[in-house]
């Protein structure tokens, strides 16, 4: 099992220790994955700060490669505008699809990932 740590998490952990406990195991275990979008999302912010060391260890986690297929994107938003669910980004998207094609979980505290779960068989942390 491998775990995708969504954005919201990894900001959420810097800024006040929240999460710590499952995130350090999470670490320990070896089961952190990033993609690049979720580094896209974080490394600037962090380049503003000059946190170059965490930047470096953020990009020594094990990558997943991004293969985006537009035509699931494009069903899977489908799929949660029927459901009602509204607002969901396609970034969060391309998270779901890349975590679905590598048989990973999601560990997020983004609303959109819960309302996604059942409609796009997420798993969720």
């Amino acid at each position: 099992m491998s775990v995708i740590v969504d954005t919201s998490i990894w900001v959420e952990y810097l800024r006040s220790g929240n999460f710590s406990e499952k995130l350090d195991f999470f670490i320990d275990e070896n089961l952190i994955v990033i993609n690049d979008l979720i580094l896209a999302e974080l490394v600037p912010f962090l380049r503003i700060l000059n946190q170059k060391k965490l930047i470096t260890l953020l990009r020594n986690i094990r990558r997943l490669d991004l293969f985006i297929d537009w035509n699931q994107i494009i069903d899977y938003q489908y799929k949660c505008l029927k459901s009602g669910i509204n607002g969901v980004g396609i970034p969060d998207l391309i998270i779901a699809q890349n975590a679905i094609q590598n048989d990973c979980e999601i560990f997020s505290r983004d609303n959109h990932f819960f309302l996604m779960e059942g409609i796009l068989n997420l798993n969720m942390q």
